[in-house]
């Protein structure tokens, strides 16, 4: 009777670590980069590296905010530095106005890859709301928002539990109707 029961615990030990593995664990989960930068950590000579300066949208910045854009894609990269270069916060979105003239170019090999553009934790653009929250459990809330007659909800993520060494805020906002991320902010300070 006890192998049984032994072996009977054993499955279902082994079933829950797998569902947890599968589904996400309901502990709480924190972001450290986004895009392949570590707000708070990565300079703005990192992002340059990264993303090359071709697609620099120098006409839209600022001393403290520079961006990259693909007209093809409405992807974009824009960033806030401090005043040694240091990025304070990252935000990646889809939601830029697309180019008419792009239907016959490629889209998927320029330098605002899904790829590039993904969170630490595996979060990229375009995907599912319920991927948001297997990755990092219950936002802290939910808000309302509308951007040139959408609607969204944006996913807020307090992470200040995890210590003042660690980007402390993350915010993904999502379609209302598709439920889809189009946009994505880790700072280190808060917003």
């Amino acid at each position: 009777m006890w192998p049984l029961v032994s072996t009977l615990t054993l499955l279902v030990a082994l079933g829950l670590a797998a569902s947890a593995q599968n589904y996400g664990s309901t502990a709480p989960t924190n972001e450290l980069t986004l895009a392949g930068l570590r707000p708070g950590v990565s300079t703005l000579a990192d992002a340059e590296k990264r993303f090359g300066t071709r697609n620099r949208d120098t006409q839209a910045e600022t001393d403290d905010i520079k961006q990259w854009g693909e007209p093809c894609t409405g992807r974009s990269l824009r960033l806030e530095v401090d005043e040694k270069g240091v990025i304070q916060i990252v935000t990646v979105s889809s939601l830029g106005p697309r180019a008419a003239d792009c239907a016959h170019k490629a889209t998927s090999n320029g330098p605002l890859t899904l790829e590039k553009l993904k969170s630490g934790q595996g979060l990229a653009l375009g995907q599912a709301k319920q991927r948001v929250m297997a990755l990092y459990g219950e936002p802290d809330s939910v808000v309302p928002a509308t951007f040139e007659g959408q609607e969204f909800e944006m996913l807020y993520y307090a992470f200040d539990w995890a210590g003042p060494d660690v980007p402390q805020v993350m915010e993904v906002t999502c379609e209302r109707g598709t439920g889809r991320v189009r946009k994505i902010t880790l700072a280190f300070p808060s917003l």
